[in-house]
């Protein structure tokens, strides 16, 4: 299915939430450390309420751990700065769909990586700053999944 990476994630209920939709759409979650929060954290905990156990999650020590865990595959980054929308995307099994801490967002030396296959942008209104992490995921990797009919793979 399709693969989530959150880089360098730092409140505990955008994980937690992020753990409920991998496990509710067969995606698998990616996390890279450093972490703002201990994955025992109580607020990940309740907000990923019993998924833990359904859930697929990775935690990899720095990003070149995650790139060998990932790659090859394509890696769409999410900027609320990149100028294409992430339903111009045909997604695939296998891709890697990157978010940014939520204080700053992905940083441009991530998004410069030679890595990253294209850096997409969910539409706001003019003047808004950003989209909660968990919910720009959800609404992207939902996108995904709908272009593969939602197939569970079975």
């Amino acid at each position: 299915m399709f693969r989530i990476l959150f880089y360098q994630p730092e409140i505990p209920p955008n994980t937690g939430n992020a753990i409920r939709l991998a496990a509710n759409t067969g995606s698998q979650l990616h996390l890279v450390e450093p972490l703002g929060f201990a994955l025992e954290d109580k607020h990940l905990r309740r907000a990923g309420l019993d998924y833990h156990d359904l859930a697929h999650v990775s935690v990899h020590p720095d990003l070149d751990a995650a790139w060998r865990a990932l790659l090859p595959a394509r890696v769409f980054a999410f900027s609320a700065r990149a100028t294409r929308c992430y339903t111009d995307i045909a997604y695939q099994p296998g891709d890697v769909l990157l978010f940014g801490p939520e204080s700053v967002g992905l940083p441009d030396e991530v998004q410069a990586l030679p890595e990253i296959t294209d850096r997409l942008r969910v539409p706001m209104m003019p003047g808004s700053r950003s989209i909660n992490v968990a919910n720009t995921a959800a609404i992207a990797i939902y996108e995904a999944w709908r272009q593969h009919g939602f197939s569970t793979g079975a």
